[in-house]
């Protein structure tokens, strides 16, 4: 007896709006050898995510089909499918109920194309579906020209290394990997760890925020032994595990924005919510601007949401401009307020105030000289905004213009991190980051210090 031709499909789909210019990319991959078989892309017009995501399916699983010529039989044909929806995985694979009308009849034709002993679904995280994903970007870009994908003039293939994925995939039974539930358990194992001990070094580090300035590598202080739990509102565990895992729908997704430079930024001085409030310089506004675009081209933002000072409601203008869209104001998005330090550059500060700096960089809860905000302040500030905002705009994606503190306490808090990772991230004035959050408070980063659109 012949066994089964075995089949890889990586299938994606985008929508420039959610619902907006949508299209799909599918490609269909010999596990054995990582070689690219058949590839099918559509742009479908104004459409959801999810609705192109199940169309990806379907025209992957109908491209499989094609190549074998009896794949209708049981025995003929076996189909691993790999996509970075959750959504649809979770669905098609039987576990989560399909309670939107738009993608019952979509789910149901997906199961048609072939025996459904015949397909088994694997998630994987985005990284790892760079094909099938800068397929359904084609396929936007043609569909923007008036046009449709030309398979011809696809390179979404190039650069991406597959000399094989037969040894990564894993076994057909049981769940897919979850990224956000791997997030959880590793939070979960860094709570469990002994607290920080006091900062080593000090003396010599460069501030752990940058506000106006650089972020500085290099030497860098742990904040002290405040317990991290002390810092932030208590909330519901997150969810671990799968078998009562509920339809989480799509993430709120909040896309970090940097504003543009200041005056003081060239200059690395301390710029927080409680000195002379800089509006952006020449420098700043063209990155405003440059950044605008770059939004605009991508199409996604919803919502922007700023800090109520004057760099950011600048920043958030330009962009809103080119969006059509309002600013809101929060007040849990300003930066630091840095007491005394406001307008000194780091060695000033070491110069005039250098037991209080010692302090400060030792330990979260130490605040600024002449009565600023500790980390441990910002962090609570911030955590509230982040819990408002996520209830408020559950399933869209909002843009936070916003600084490097509550940006790199974001993050941190995302990935469950000890309060010392402050002090290691780079953050660049009118650089882009990203967080989804998902309604089982789990929390992905999907971006980090982007500043290709600077460029």
């Amino acid at each position: 007896m012949t066994p089964p031709r075995q089949l890889v499909v990586e299938a994606d789909g985008g929508s420039r709006g959610n619902p907006g210019p949508a299209g799909y990319g599918a490609v269909v991959v010999d596990p054995a050898t990582g070689e690219t078989l058949a590839e099918a892309a559509e742009y479908i017009g104004i459409a959801t995510n999810n609705v192109a995501e199940y169309k990806g399916l379907i025209a992957g699983l109908k491209a499989a089909r094609a190549l074998v010529p009896d794949a209708s039989a049981d025995d003929a044909l076996r189909v691993r499918v790999r996509m970075d929806s959750k959504l649809v995985v979770e669905q098609m694979s039987g576990r989560w109920k399909i309670k939107h009308p738009d993608m019952k009849p979509l789910a149901a034709e997906a199961g048609r194309v072939l025996p459904p002993s015949a397909v088994t679904y694997e998630w994987i995280p985005r990284e790892r579906n760079k094909h099938a994903d800068r397929l359904a970007n084609e396929a936007m870009d043609a569909g923007r020209r008036g046009e449709q994908w030309d398979p011809s003039a696809s390179t979404a293939a190039l650069d991406i290394a597959r000399p094989s994925v037969a040894d990564a995939l894993p076994p057909v039974s049981g769940p897919p990997g979850d990224a956000t539930a791997g997030a959880a358990r590793a939070r979960a194992a860094l709570a469990s760890r002994p607290s920080a001990g006091a900062a080593a070094g000090a003396a010599t580090a460069a501030p752990p925020t940058d506000t106006e300035t650089a972020s500085v590598t290099g030497a860098a202080p742990t904040a002290g032994t405040a317990p991290e739990r002390a810092a932030v509102p208590a909330t519901a565990a997150p969810q671990v595990g799968w078998g009562t895992a509920p339809d989480l729908g799509a993430p709120a997704t909040f896309v970090l924005l940097r504003h543009g430079e200041t005056a003081l930024t060239p200059e690395k001085r301390f710029s927080g919510s409680g000195g002379t409030d800089p509006e952006l310089s020449a420098a700043g506004r063209r990155q405003a601007e440059a950044i605008a675009r770059s939004l605009a081209a991508r199409g996604t933002i919803q919502e922007i949401v700023s800090s109520p000072l004057r760099r950011c409601r600048e920043t958030a203008g330009a962009v809103a401009a080119r969006l059509g869209l309002e600013v809101r104001i929060d007040e849990g998005l300003r930066e630091t307020d840095f007491g005394a330090w406001e307008g000194l550059t780091f060695a000033e500060v070491r110069e005039r105030h250098g037991s209080d700096l010692d302090a400060w960089l030792a330990s979260e809860e130490a605040a600024p000289t002449g009565g600023g905000e500790s980390f441990a302040e910002v962090t609570r500030r911030v955590a509230a905004a982040r819990d408002r905002l996520v209830a408020r705009h559950a399933g869209r994606t909002v843009l936070l213009v916003t600084h490097v503190t509550p940006i790199k306490i974001l993050v941190r808090l995302a990935l469950g991190a000890p309060p010392e990772s402050l002090f290691r991230m780079e953050l660049s004035a009118a650089s882009v980051s990203a967080v989804a959050y998902y309604a089982d408070g789990n929390a992905s980063l999907r971006l980090l210090n982007d500043t290709s659109h600077l460029r």
